[in-house]
């Protein structure tokens, strides 16, 4: 017997009567409910209970560790925190065992290696650190532990997983070289390594997955040529192989021949290929040696010339500092930039104390700091060298911020690059301090804990209206007013900070690209690190490798605009397959304006003091209104480019909805 009543709208409490069901009881789904509270004790009365589904923030049941004959549990996306549940140490029949997406930390306990009938594992998006740990028995057909904090090496034993189909260990720590043992896994379909700090070559025995048709081996330190037997696996479909240090002739069959499904940028000395991947001819070695006497001939009358220009230019320089007055040297920052050294900020947050800690991303953590001479209080990013691509996150986030400046940007006061008191390297990006944290903690107030009078945070329509006018005034800033426009790249709610009065500043610029030729059709070359942390905001044409574009961050606004009015994130659960946040949308209007908004904004058009046709009139214009930002909505996020609107009218379209919202509440 099963009782599955997932995907459904009940709500209240489950009651302690569920431990009376039959013996014969084997499945339980909760997902994807309105269920408050915790999962009675009682659940461990079901001995023989097989399948168990929760997910929604529901705790996990304190007398789980009774199930014994549970074979599938499903506890993802539930925002479940602290340790591995040690519960789960006496399931030792389990199948599937689902953890994604919720905000365990710590390490993998031992004891999961152990777990003989386990086929699929998923513990990916949370905060598990620690050597990598999984079931060493050839049954596991599916392993996930991406996007955690994992270290040290892939385990030689992963070669015993004989049967793995999908093994995804993308967006960790993890370094050394991929073991020659993952070439006796030759059931792989996917394999996903980016994101790591492998070195070396892709080693020889891999030759033996011929299945495999994903392969992601980018932004990693491996090096080398690439090797020929790529060309030879027939059902590969996509090829990852971006920002590396990969050398040598590009292949030119097989997947090679295929623009669109392999991807090899950021590899500086590769060269060759088909014409279509732009790269440069490959050089013999005879011609190099040639080259190399021409070019030692062609330096040393180089230098000899430079030698006399340099006396002259050096006579003039001298002659011209003389008549100069001393004037300070200025950038576009220096008149507001403080002076603070590494030192300064570590008192300022009681010594990086994650008592003081605000926010983690993927390459620094961000620190709340109180400067005790002036008293102003600021937002500190300190980033994390340690973490591939970090350093040149850094470097685009102060080329972006040099020179620009606006109310909806957030604003830098300065930056501290020196050594830290174990002698590393230290790099810290200092901000303005908002108050009122990020959007996303206001759209999503499970995210955040209630504030000092104890009340939980709550946008009204006016106020969400006026944050998405800053957005998409930061926007039309960066894409169409800036010297060199600007490509922010990763446009999401918790990047975009209120200050004390609800104003919208746009952040982290980590990933942004500068377009140094400004054309109707501004791009930029697109790093693979800029699909990270972005899965639901990220323009879908980034997946493919496309450039990055002005469409793809009114993309992103469009998925923003869109999460805001409907309170719904574009990765919940509800959107599967072919669904997502856009098209569910566009499907529901016009008929199903208000079945799709936020339950909190339709009660405020509601006024008792209203005759009944002003509260009808109000009731439609909010009605109108809000169908209006929908469409702008699904108009910014469609599939194709070309066809989304530009930020500068959804600005205008959007302030126009503003006035008719102000009016109607101007009604009694």
């Amino acid at each position: 017997m099963e009782l599955a009543i997932h995907e459904n709208r009940l709500g209240g409490t489950l009651p302690g009567c569920i431990g009376n069901f039959s013996a014969t009881f084997k499945g339980l789904s909760l997902a994807l409910n309105l269920i408050l509270g915790e999962i009675p004790r009682e659940i461990g009365n079901l001995v023989n209970l097989q399948v168990l589904q929760i997910h929604d923030n529901l705790p996990i049941p304190s007398h789980l560790g009774n199930l014994s004959n549970l074979a599938a549990l499903t506890l993802s996306n539930n925002n479940l925190s602290g340790m591995f549940p040690s519960s789960l140490q006496n399931l030792q029949n389990l199948i599937y065992l689902y953890l994604e997406r919720n905000n365990f930390k710590g390490p993998i306990p031992s004891y999961l290696g152990k777990y003989q009938s386990l086929t699929r594992l998923n513990l990916a998006s949370n905060n598990f650190s620690g050597p990598m740990v999984f079931p060493m028995t050839g049954n596991l057909l599916y392993l996930n532990l991406s996007w955690n904090h994992l270290s040290g090496v892939l385990p030689m034993e992963i070669g015993n997983l004989k049967h793995l189909d999908t093994l995804d260990v993308s967006g960790n720590i993890l370094e050394g070289k991929i073991p020659s043992s993952t070439g006796n896994c030759d059931g792989l379909t996917v394999l996903r390594l980016r994101n790591n700090l492998f070195h070396g070559s892709i080693p020889q025995q891999m030759s033996s997955l011929r299945g495999i048709e994903d392969l992601d081996l980018s932004n990693n330190n491996f090096c080398g040529e690439i090797p020929k037997f790529l060309e030879a696996f027939q059902f590969l479909e996509k090829l990852n192989l971006s920002y590396n240090h990969l050398e040598g002739s590009l292949p030119t069959q097989g997947v090679f021949r295929n623009l669109s499904a392999t991807f090899v940028v950021g590899n500086e000395k590769l060269c060759g290929g088909m014409p279509e991947f732009e790269l440069p001819k490959c050089v013999s070695r005879n011609s190099k040696s040639r080259e190399g006497v021409h070019k030692l001939k062609l330096t040393i009358a180089i230098i000899f010339g430079l030698l006399g220009i340099t006396l002259v230019a050096t006579f003039l320089y001298l002659c011209l500092l003389k008549q100069k007055r001393k004037e300070p040297i200025s950038s576009c920052l220096d008149d507001s930039l403080l002076n603070l050294s590494y030192g300064t900020l570590l008192k300022a947050t009681n010594g990086f104390s994650s008592t003081n800690l605000i926010g983690a991303g993927s390459f620094g953590s961000v620190y709340k700091g109180l400067l005790q001479e002036s008293g102003n209080v600021i937002a500190v990013k300190v980033v994390n060298l340690t973490r591939h691509g970090a350093l040149k996150s850094f470097k685009a986030e102060c080329e972006a911020l040099k020179c620009i400046k606006h109310r909806n940007l957030l604003k830098v006061l300065t930056v501290c690059s020196g050594i830290d008191y174990k002698g590393d390297k230290f790099n810290a990006l200092v901000y303005e301090f908002m108050v009122n944290g990020s959007l996303e903690e206001w759209l999503h107030p499970h995210l955040a804990p209630n504030d000092a009078d104890g009340h939980s945070k709550e946008l009204s329509l006016f106020q969400r209206i006026n944050i998405s006018i800053d957005v998409a005034f930061a926007l039309d800033y960066l894409h169409n007013q800036c010297e060199s426009p600007i490509i922010h790249c990763d446009l999401k709610p918790s990047n975009v900070l209120l200050d004390a009065d609800m104003v919208g500043h746009v952040g982290d610029f980590g990933l942004a690209k500068i377009v140094l030729e400004s054309t109707p059709d501004t791009r930029a070359n697109m790093s693979s690190a800029g699909l990270r942390e972005t899965i639901g905001y990220a323009a879908p044409e980034y997946a493919n490798g496309s450039q990055v574009s002005r469409e793809g961050d009114v993309y992103s606004y469009g998925i923003l605009l869109l999460e805001m009015f409907t309170g719904l994130s574009p990765i919940s659960d509800m959107f599967r397959d072919e669904l997502n946040l856009c098209n569910y949308v566009a499907e529901a209007l016009p008929q199903r304006v208000m079945e799709i908004t936020n339950p909190v904004l339709l009660h405020e058009g509601e006024c008792h003091n209203s005759s009944q046709d002003s509260l009808h009139k109000r009731n439609r214009i909010f009605q109108e209104c809000l169908e209006t930002i929908y469409r702008v909505g699904v108009a910014c996020s469609v599939q194709e480019p070309r066809r989304r609107m530009s930020i500068d009218k959804v600005a205008t379209q959007l302030h126009s909805i503003r006035k008719k919202i102000l009016t109607a509440s101007s009604l009694r």
